[in-house]
């Protein structure tokens, strides 16, 4: 018997518990989602320790709970929702560009389609569909002229001229509307892609920009709201014990540093609502080949606040590069009579 064999059984039952948790939530398999995962129970736990802590020292709170039962109902419910959405949001679709061609080229192959088609089901790979036709046309591969409908509407976004190889994903080879991006977290390219968040686990894109702005606020008003809630405490009873006050003082300190940063977060992403931008495009425009001849004071896809906001809230479809006309006519100073138009809206 070798080293290597008296150490061998320690390792592996250190290695059962994790073996079983992996057998059991297979999603813990993957490292890369097992950190995720851990992130999000940090969160939890935040928030319930700010809640409990709060609950258990706050005598105050208790009594006027039990005579205002509807204000402390408020906040209950108002950190319950904010949880929810943020495992809503975690969980959300982003807006993946392969689920979009897959839904063109499905949409025109059911138009084109004709009534003699066999019961072999279409097989996908990579958004490319094969189907078996009957007749004298009996296995002919439609995949290409399927690929035509979606390459057709992503080539109409883009200025004429523009080279396929310029929109075409290097690492899964799906041609990219303008403002997708790969994202190498995910591994899949998103729609009008903003950033991967880490707290999250999960890209924000079109599909869920506007959930996300929305836990954004709820985050905050919860910070706010509790924030409040210790700092009543903390002049009403600053001399009574004094290890629930220092631990109060500490927890308020972090919850500061934190609501700073998240009120930030909350006016940087109303900034991009506005202007219809994303993160990516703001951090990196020198690197994005269709906005790197545009001034940087002009915001190409804007087309006014109310535009803007309306196109966030309700994810309409994908937008096209603007042509220099446009660009030009953006980039024009706003006049007296621009603004009794309206212009800016």
């Amino acid at each position: 018997m070798t080293i290597l064999d008296i150490c061998r059984p320690s390792t592996s039952i250190l290695d059962q518990p994790m073996d079983l948790c992996c057998r059991i939530f297979p999603c813990l398999a993957d490292p890369g989602r097992r950190s995720t995962t851990c992130l999000k129970l940090v969160l939890l736990l935040v928030h319930l320790i700010y809640a409990g802590v709060l609950f258990l020292f706050d005598e105050d709170l208790i009594e006027k709970t039990k005579k205002e039962p509807w204000y402390t109902a408020l906040y209950l419910l108002l950190f319950f929702v904010t949880l929810v959405q943020y495992f809503a949001t975690s969980v959300s679709n982003p807006g993946y560009v392969i689920e979009a061609m897959k839904e063109v080229n499905k949409r025109n192959v059911v138009h084109t389609k004709t009534p003699e088609t066999s019961n072999q089901p279409a097989s996908s790979k990579n958004g490319s569909f094969i189907i078996s036709i009957e007749g004298n046309q009996t296995g002919k591969n439609v995949a290409g002229s399927n690929g035509t409908y979606w390459s057709k509407l992503v080539a109409e976004l883009y200025p004429p001229g523009s080279a396929v190889r310029t929109w075409t994903c290097s690492y899964c080879s799906v041609e990219q509307p303008p403002r997708a991006k790969h994202c190498h977290d995910c591994d899949k390219c998103i729609l009008q892609f903003d950033h991967h968040c880490v707290w999250l686990g999960n890209c924000i894109g079109q599909g869920n920009h506007c959930q996300f702005w929305w836990y954004l606020c709820e985050e905050t008003a919860v910070c706010i709201w509790t924030g409040f809630f210790y700092i009543s405490h903390l002049k009403a009873h600053i001399t009574s014990v004094w290890w629930q006050d220092a631990i109060m003082i500490l927890l308020l300190i972090t919850l500061a540093v934190c609501l700073i940063f998240l009120l930030l977060l909350l006016l940087f992403h109303s900034y991009l609502i506005v202007t219809n931008q994303t993160t990516y495009e703001l951090v990196r425009r020198r690197r994005i080949p269709y906005l790197r001849a545009i001034p940087e004071r002009v915001h190409p896809f804007s087309k006014g606040i109310c535009r803007n906001l309306h196109n966030f809230c309700c994810s309409l479809g994908l937008e096209r590069i603007p042509t220099p006309q446009e660009i030009e006519e953006k980039s024009r100073p706003y006049t007296c009579s621009d603004l009794a138009t309206c212009r800016c809206c």
